[in-house]
């Protein structure tokens, strides 16, 4: 096919061997994969050996994420509750003595084993938490159920950090409680969906996943990750960067086999946003180029709406679905609710159309807050289907065992499938995509 001539059409991201190996090369970090022919038609998701029928009485118990179990994890930041009538809103600040008295769609916890710690800020760089934080600890301790609450919990931490049971017994409650201080003031929050299981599951094969969910709860559930991003770089000025991702399944590193996504603030932009940086200060238009153009060029487009795109990714270690939302504006949280809408549509129908039966990790990537540079918000949906091996390890060329036309191949027809059925919200698929350069719009105003 002749190529529209510009740098990076021109470049070979995408190399077909005359005896059908792949290779790929990835524009922005550099990664080299390979996909050899013949080992992509194996079976992608993980079995449930032996699945176990459910126990009605457990509905809701299964796991401490589940509704019935508020009380194991830290006290929650925030919620979101469906309304009799339909309309969701968000409640902040629950108190202990009224966590059961609305059921969270989803909610928002500090991640009991914080990656970079409270006293990780506070010893590094003097963070101490800002006045409406501390006062909402104060108002949570002052009553007897919080304050129970937070003593259990951190009992719990204590004793799964290897602090032995004699000395949990022996630390006092204001020792306790000091031990307890990132339950308010860290910088790793969680936010968990309220199913465990799809609603009538049968037994425990039937996890909900993100597919799983409706196009309009997805929405909530993206909207309400966007809002807790952005209040996590609001508490803390030495945020450079918030990290989002979602964990789907043990093999994808989840700890729980249900539903949450993770929020990590971090010192650090990371290596990948770096790189990233270096190429748009040499091409202002590298993600329309290198991107979403080079997709379209080369047919691996999935899926488009008015506010985002999707297309089978090229040069990652697994087989890699990117969804790239198309406004100007480089933060997700400076979005309309039609932008994250649309954004929200193909993650939710890409999820739909891979199977809640494949481990994977959904990455989100945005412009660091002390960039100059307008880059568009994008997220990554990995297929954990493989393992990084010696081969690897010494070459730095990772073996995919799924290209990018066999990934359109395979998720295309689920997409026309999931429309057909009404189970996924409106969008143009592959062929019916405009297939027109420059779909970004990122480029031509810096916000």
């Amino acid at each position: 096919m002749q190529l529209p001539y510009d740098s990076a059409a021109a470049t070979p991201y995408l190399t077909t061997m005359s005896d059908g190996t792949v290779k790929q090369l990835n524009p922005f970090t550099g990664t080299e994969v390979w996909t050899v022919p013949g080992r992509g038609n194996r079976p992608l998701g993980v079995r449930v050996e032996n699945p176990v029928a459910l126990d009605p009485a457990q509905d809701g118990a299964h796991c401490a994420f589940c509704e019935r179990r508020y009380l194991e994890t830290p006290p929650e930041k925030s919620r979101v509750i469906r309304s009799h009538d339909g309309t969701w809103h968000t409640v902040y600040r629950t108190p202990a003595e009224h966590l059961f008295a609305t059921t969270a769609e989803f909610r928002r916890v500090p991640n009991l084993f914080e990656i970079l710690s409270y006293e990780y800020w506070h010893a590094n760089y003097g963070y101490e938490v800002p006045d409406d934080i501390a006062e909402r600890r104060r108002a949570y301790l002052a009553t007897d159920a919080g304050r129970d609450h937070v003593l259990a919990v951190a009992r719990g931490k204590m004793r799964a950090s290897g602090v032995t049971a004699a000395d949990v017994a022996r630390a006092g409650d204001d020792e306790v409680l000091d031990y307890a201080a990132a339950f308010f003031g860290g910088g790793h929050d969680v936010v968990v969906a309220r199913r465990h299981y799809v609603e009538g599951a049968a037994d425990s094969s039937q996890l909900s996943s993100s597919g799983s969910l409706t196009p309009e709860e997805h929405c909530q559930y993206f909207a309400f990750t966007v809002e807790s991003a952005r209040r996590l770089y609001e508490i803390n000025r030495y945020v450079r960067y918030v990290a989002v991702f979602q964990n789907w399944l043990k093999p994808a590193g989840a700890s729980f086999d249900h539903l949450h996504k993770q929020l990590v603030s971090i010192d650090e932009r990371g290596v990948q946003n770096d790189r990233a940086i270096q190429r748009l200060r040499q091409n202002p238009n590298v993600f329309n180029e290198a991107g979403v153009n080079y997709a379209s060029y080369h047919n691996l487009l999935l899926a488009e709406n008015d506010h985002a795109v999707a297309f089978a990714g090229f040069g990652h270690r697994y087989p890699t679905i990117e969804i790239y939302s198309k406004s100007e504006r480089s933060w997700p949280w400076d979005h309309t609710l039609e932008e994250i809408g649309g954004m929200s549509d193909l993650v939710h129908a890409m999820h739909a159309a891979t199977g809640a039966d494949v481990p994977c990790n959904e990455e989100w990537h945005h412009r660091p807050v002390d960039a100059d540079v307008p880059m568009p918000w994008r997220v990554m949906l990995k297929w954990r289907i493989s393992t990084v091996a010696g081969f690897e390890g010494g070459t730095k060329i990772y073996v995919n065992t799924i290209d990018p036309h066999t990934m359109r191949d395979r998720l295309v027809p689920r997409l026309f499938q999931l429309r057909a059925e009404g189970r996924i919200g409106g969008m143009r698929i592959a062929m019916e995509c405009s297939g027109k350069p420059s779909l970004l719009r990122y480029n031509p105003v810096m916000r």
